[in-house]
């Protein structure tokens, strides 16, 4: 059984201008000891996907109108929300994608890992804030037991995300989600980062859900990828399968975007052609139909479900998938370039 298997998750938004489907029908899974990387471009529902899990939606607004979450067996979207807080921080921790905003200003780095320790721990202050210190110590922060009086505005950037690693991992636990953990950073310091946290889920053995919209990180780290697009998941499968084949449309634009930004000295900056429709106003059909050169009348009137192809766990939900062939030949066609 997997550690992390979500079914057909829903989490929408109630907004004056009407219902926000940020989230429609997503379903993924995460293993003990592996990777999985959410990929998608900004507002495609990977952040919301992460705090549905740790049923972080504020109710105000949000909620997760369908579907399942279970978490070694227990399904979190109906537990009640003592047993969700006894979770958070303890066997499923989330590292935010900003640093300075995830931690307090007016408490000590050394005092905020301390008080997600003592918070689902039996230990006194002292036993806390040594373990506080080992762990800044295990997260590459120099001098940690005189560094750890400090506040977070004493910290760059980098240090500052070691630090929330190191909250996140106070606890041990089970599954991590990181939410675009290397934003904002240096290359340098991004690798070290990437780094660190692939040394740290082999000592520990936990499942690592990695929220990214960079595809160089998906290929380093990653075991398995999911790629989101409005909402949906509209393909996933090995990285080997995404990079090497990919089956859907939209996966094959982005990997011909990068590829062309990055190995064609001058070239202009590529795009996928059209606009991503929006969630209030969705298209009934395949959410990327309107912008597919290869749409047919069935793509703009059903939606296509996540069904196998090829070999393996590589699953696309296309009506018309990509062959071997045309994805590795030509996946440039899906392109057009911007003055």
């Amino acid at each position: 059984m997997a550690l992390l298997e979500i079914h057909e998750l829903q989490t929408w938004f109630d907004t004056r201008a009407g219902v926000v489907k940020a989230v429609d029908g997503v379903s993924l899974s995460v293993d003990r000891g592996e990777t999985v990387a959410l990929v998608g471009e900004s507002g495609s529902g990977k952040s919301v996907t992460a705090y549905s899990i740790l049923r972080l939606i504020p109710r105000t607004q949000g909620r997760i109108a369908g579907g399942r979450i279970v978490f070694d067996g227990t399904d979190l979207v109906t537990l009640p929300e003592a047993g969700i807080r006894a979770l958070r921080g303890n066997r499923i921790s989330m590292i935010f994608q900003e640093p300075l905003s995830a931690l307090n200003p007016v408490l000590s780095i050394g005092s905020q890992i301390a008080e997600a320790i003592r918070l689902h721990r039996p230990v006194d202050r002292a036993a806390a804030w040594n373990q506080a210190v080992h762990l800044l110590d295990r997260v590459g922060i120099p001098m940690a037991r005189r560094r750890a009086d400090d506040f977070p505005h004493q910290l760059s950037g980098g240090m500052r995300q070691r630090v929330v690693i190191a909250i996140a991992l106070a606890c041990e636990p089970d599954l991590l989600i990181a939410d675009e953990p290397t934003t904002a950073l240096d290359v340098t310091t991004q690798a070290q980062i990437l780094e660190l946290l692939q040394e740290l889920q082999a000592e520990r053995g936990m499942g690592l859900l990695l929220i990214t919209h960079d595809l160089g990180v998906v290929a380093e780290v990653a075991d398995r990828a999911a790629v989101m697009y409005a909402g949906r998941v509209v393909e996933q499968g090995t990285v080997a399968q995404l990079f090497d084949a990919p089956a859907h449309p939209y996966t094959a634009g982005l990997l011909a975007s990068m590829a062309l930004g990055e190995l064609v000295p001058g070239s202009r900056l590529p795009e996928i052609a059209g606009t991503v429709p929006s969630l209030l106003d969705m298209p009934p059909g395949c959410a990327f139909a309107p912008r597919c050169p290869q749409a047919r009348a069935t793509c703009l009137g059903m939606r296509p479900a996540l069904a196998p192809v090829g070999s393996g766990a590589h699953r696309v939900a296309c009506f018309l998938p990509l062959s071997d062939a045309a994805a590795s030949a030509e996946p440039r066609e899906l392109l057009r370039e911007v003055a």
